[in-house]
């Protein structure tokens, strides 16, 4: 079955994942676009109102880095589960976009904005735009593509470069997301204070 469909066939189930996303966070009553009534390429200011809500802005990395982790994973998975012949570039890309896409939704449910409330720095944090939660996707999506052509050590590096640039500048990242997600630590959360 897997080996019958074509990049075609991916690219539309693509299509509609992205859309289907867009159709449950709209549903859950997630605004469409930022409430200030613009769409803008980047937000620079980590801790105002826009971010979360536009195109990109710092947590865009993450996601580009969850498209790496993810082209490695369902790689090592694709063998593991076929016996070494491993799974279609479309069947990875897809799966790939299946778990982004759940936690774009999860991550806009009140329960895991009020988590970010209650133990990270996003003290204001209201959930992303469904404009932000696409592009989120996308950016996996871009992600997934460079890691698929890139050397393993080359992405690694990026992986890592962009994890230091990030935290360097706005004190947060997806390793320091993650664990204040589900580990919280005070002092972690009193240096992240400090910038703001």
């Amino acid at each position: 079955m897997l080996r019958s469909l074509n990049n075609k066939h991916y690219a539309v189930i693509t299509v509609l994942l992205l859309v289907l996303t867009a159709v449950i966070l709209l549903a859950m009553g997630r605004e469409p676009i930022c409430k200030c009534g613009e769409i803008k390429f980047w937000t620079w200011d980590v801790n105002s109102s826009d971010s979360s809500q536009h195109i990109a802005d710092w947590y865009t990395p993450s996601h580009i880095i969850h498209g790496m982790l993810f082209y490695g994973l369902f790689w090592w998975m694709g063998r593991l589960f076929t016996g070494g012949a491993g799974w279609p570039m479309g069947f990875r890309l897809v799966l790939s976009i299946i778990v982004e896409a759940t936690w774009e939704i999860l991550e806009n449910s009140s329960w895991v904005i009020n988590r970010y409330r209650e133990a990270t720095i996003a003290l204001d944090y209201f959930g992303d735009s469904v404009l932000n939660s696409v592009f989120d996707i996308i950016w996996m999506i871009i992600g997934f593509w460079l890691a698929a052509r890139l050397p393993v050590w080359l992405t690694v590096i990026l992986i890592l470069a962009m994890e230091i640039v990030v935290g360097a500048i706005i004190r947060d990242n997806l390793t320091l997301n993650v664990i204040m997600l589900l580990y919280p630590l005070d002092a972690i959360k009193e240096w992240q204070m400090q910038v703001y």
